[in-house]
């Protein structure tokens, strides 16, 4: 049996930050904006991922580039069929999102700016709590390095914004980058 393989890949965001910065939140809500458009597009949660591909998780270095590579698979393999992709995900480092953008054709990198303080304050899966503790040995932002994108696509910070005014500045930048065209 051949692969499915549509004329146009499809388009996958990269929506980085550290834990708690919103890039789950904004992925969904971004998602909604366009299936309001009849657009559908798939998240890939790396909470949810991670709970089915690695349940008793260690977040060792040796897990953190299988578990990335394995998820870049995944968008990879939804795209070339045609499947917008909008992956949540740390990734920690820039190597993990440099090899999406040399597999993906169409990809952008969406910085999920915010600080650390903030960060440890929203805390809703509690793992700034379980950093603090002992019980994640090192989590990014606390006793492991988080590489910022060098030159993402698009960007936001989401310190002091709405989810609502952080989804209506994407889509600006969006449009004014062209990138919506990917989506249709």
């Amino acid at each position: 049996m051949e692969d499915y393989s549509p004329t146009e890949p499809g388009f996958v965001i990269w929506f980085t930050g550290l834990p708690a910065a919103g890039k789950s939140t904004l992925a969904r809500a971004l998602r909604q904006r366009l299936a309001a458009q009849g657009i559908p597009v798939q998240v890939l949660d790396s909470d949810e991922l991670r709970r089915q591909l690695t349940p008793h998780p260690t977040y060792s270095p040796a897990e953190r580039d299988w578990f990335y590579d394995t998820i870049i698979y995944l968008a990879e393999l939804l795209a070339r069929n045609g499947v917008h992709v909008f992956l949540a995900a740390t990734g920690s480092r820039r190597v993990y999102r440099e090899a999406a953008r040399a597999r993906l054709p169409r990809f952008a990198e969406l910085f999920v700016d915010c600080p650390v303080t903030i960060c440890q304050q929203r805390d809703p899966k509690g793992l700034w709590q379980r950093a603090a503790t002992g019980q994640i040995v090192t989590l990014p932002g606390m006793g492991d390095d988080y590489e910022p994108p060098a030159h993402p696509e698009l960007y936001v910070n989401t310190a002091d914004k709405t989810v609502e005014t952080a989804v209506a500045e994407l889509w600006q930048q969006l449009q004014a980058q062209g990138l919506l065209a990917f989506f249709t």
